[in-house]
C-alpha cells in the first residue's frame, strides 16, 4: 500500500518564495497548498486537515499572529513552523507561546534548508 503523502499548508504573501517552497516541498514528495494572506490561510485550514503549516508572521488580512491565536481558539493541531523576517526574541517568544514547533528568520534560511525543517518536524 502507498503511503499517503504529508500535506502542507505554505502561508506566505511573497509570491516567489510561496512558489519555491511549493516547488521543492513538491519535488520531495509532498502534497502542497498555499495561501496568501491570513484569512486564506484560515479558510484552508478549515476547508482540510494538514500535517504542517509553514506561516509567515507579516501577512495581508490577517496576520500570523492572529492565524496563531484563532488556531489555538479552535483548537486545530497543526504543527506550525514560522518563516518569517521578525527576528526579535518578543516575536519568537510570542509565538513559542501560542505553540510552535519552530521559527526560521527567512533571511537566514535557504529553500533546503525549510525543507529539512519541515521534514524534522514531520518524523518527530
Amino acid at each position: 500500500m502507498e503511503e499517503k503523502k504529508k500535506k502542507i499548508l505554505v502561508c506566505d504573501d511573497e509570491q516567489a518564495i510561496n512558489h519555491a517552497l511549493r516547488l521543492k516541498l513538491g519535488h520531495e514528495g509532498f502534497d502542497v497548498s498555499s495561501a496568501l494572506d491570513g484569512d486564506e490561510c484560515v479558510a484552508a485550514l478549515n476547508k482540510d486537515n494538514y500535517d504542517l503549516l509553514l506561516l509567515d508572521l507579516i501577512l495581508p488580512k490577517k496576520d500570523g499572529f492572529e492565524v496563531l491565536a484563532e488556531m489555538k481558539n479552535m483548537a486545530y493541531k497543526v504543527p506550525v513552523v514560522i518563516v518569517s523576517n521578525l527576528g526579535q526574541e518578543e516575536d519568537i517568544a510570542r509565538v513559542k507561546h501560542l505553540g510552535v514547533s519552530d521559527y526560521l528568520i527567512k533571511s537566514n534560511t535557504s529553500i533546503s534548508d525549510m525543507v529539512a525543517k519541515v521534514k524534522e518536524v514531520l518524523s518527530k
